[in-house]
């Protein structure tokens, strides 16, 4: 569980949130890519970067001077195996709301 709180503590921020996203939009970036467009300082960002690794969420690698991101797929695991874990609550749910539905619109006006 542990995992899974650190998981949604990290991406609870837009900006990390953002950041995981375009890398698993865009694949591996050097922390140049990640700066551009978000308005924020290198030293912001890695703090933001710091977060997400430390979360599991992204790896980094050194390629020469550059430092270069990746999500790191087992740190999202925890996220899918959980909502997974409670489908049937969301399917149960879903079909409760539909049967309200259907009641309310049978319902004589």
């Amino acid at each position: 569980m542990n995992t899974l709180l650190a998981t949604f503590s990290a991406l609870s921020d837009a900006t990390r949130l953002s950041i995981v996203e375009q890398l698993m939009d865009e694949g591996e970036l050097p922390v140049g890519d990640l700066i551009e467009g978000k308005g924020m300082s290198g030293a912001a960002i890695s703090r933001h970067l710091k977060v997400l690794r430390e979360a599991g969420l992204v790896q980094q690698r050194v390629r020469g001077t550059q430092r270069m991101y990746s999500v790191q797929p087992e740190g999202l695991r925890a996220i899918a195996e959980w909502t997974i874990s409670k489908r049937q609550f969301w399917e149960s749910s879903l079909d409760r709301l539909g049967e309200l539905i259907e009641k309310e619109n049978s319902w004589p006006t």
